[in-house]
């Protein structure tokens, strides 16, 4: 009888592992994926090592792009000739796109808002015909509305000439729909119940636009100009296309050009100048939306809680 005792705790055990493992391993719905999790480490390394290698050489201090010679960051500011900050043509690529950026993120987004608003509370055919319009400038490849823009300026609306000015126009013809998607899905979200009780309590539609709609338009605002800004620093083919000369030419262009000859690692250093402000500008804009938004997941939360209970 003790014998049996003693061994009915490793039975139990035997049986209850048979019924978490009914079969072979890989037929076992709750072990772990090690295939998806080493694909996805696969894939990270494969697309973030040769842009570590490529920041890294901009610290070298050689002029070597391959072999490392030292940390400096001469090829920053201390170079006196061929720095970025020295050098004018990176010089001016650096300014040229941070301009391109603002600009844009400026003009675009108080567009973007305002059509969005409109689109919303348009009622009628011709609604969803300018909904589609605006959604074909976002699906449309960056490629096809770059060289149309080129043939519109220099073919129909000849007093826009090439350069900062059609850049401009162009960057801000792309970018819109930015805007328009998010500041749509977030009035989506909100509903009209707010408006409505603003002006039942006396306010004109102008009042319950300014002082309900857009506070509560806020962080999707703010999170469609840091998207548009981000993206525009990237941004190569429409502002390559409609560039006159060098002293239009942004740091993407600019990296694409100098790279066919034989750059220095100045060109490394444009690079992570130009990668480290998109992450920034990213993470800026994370970090102030959670902050922006935080007491609307604590209601979620709350909510959530209560339905629980």
């Amino acid at each position: 009888m003790s014998e049996v005792v003693a061994e009915a705790p490793a039975r139990a055990e035997q049986v209850v592992a048979r019924a978490v493992s009914p079969g072979p391993v890989w037929r076992n719905p709750w072990r772990k994926p090690w295939f998806l999790m080493g694909f996805t480490w696969m894939y990270l390394a494969w697309s973030l090592v040769p842009v570590a290698i490529a920041v890294l050489f901009s610290f070298n201090a050689g002029r070597s792009r391959s072999a490392w010679q030292g940390f400096s960051l001469r090829w920053y500011f201390k170079d006196p000739v061929l720095s970025v900050w020295h050098d004018p043509d990176l010089h001016t690529a650096l300014f040229q796109t941070l301009r391109l950026a603002a600009l844009a993120t400026l003009i675009a987004v108080p567009i973007g808002v305002a059509f969005a608003i409109g689109i919303d509370r348009w009622r009628g055919r011709t609604s969803s015909a300018w909904n589609f319009q605006m959604l074909l400038s976002f699906v449309m490849p960056e490629l096809i509305i770059g060289v149309t823009l080129l043939l519109v300026f220099t073919t129909l609306f000849t007093a826009v000439h090439l350069g900062t000015g059609a850049q401009l126009l162009g960057l801000i013809t792309f970018q819109m729909s930015y805007p328009v998607i998010i500041v749509r899905a977030r009035l989506l979200t909100m509903g009209k119940e707010y408006e409505e009780a603003a002006m039942d309590l006396g306010a004109s539609p102008t009042q319950s636009v300014r002082r309900v709609l857009l506070p509560m338009l806020a962080p999707a605002i703010f999170a469609s100009a840091v998207l548009v800004f981000a993206d525009v620093i990237d941004d190569f083919i429409i502002v390559r296309y409609l560039s006159s000369d060098s002293s239009t030419e942004p740091m993407a262009v600019k990296i694409f050009n100098s790279a066919r000859s034989s750059p220095t690692p100045a060109l490394n250093a444009l690079a992570t100048i130009m990668l480290v402000s998109s992450l920034i500008v990213v993470l800026v804009g994370f970090f102030a939306y959670r902050r922006m938004t935080r007491g609307e997941r604590q209601k979620i939360a709350m909510g959530d809680i209560a339905a629980q209970i």
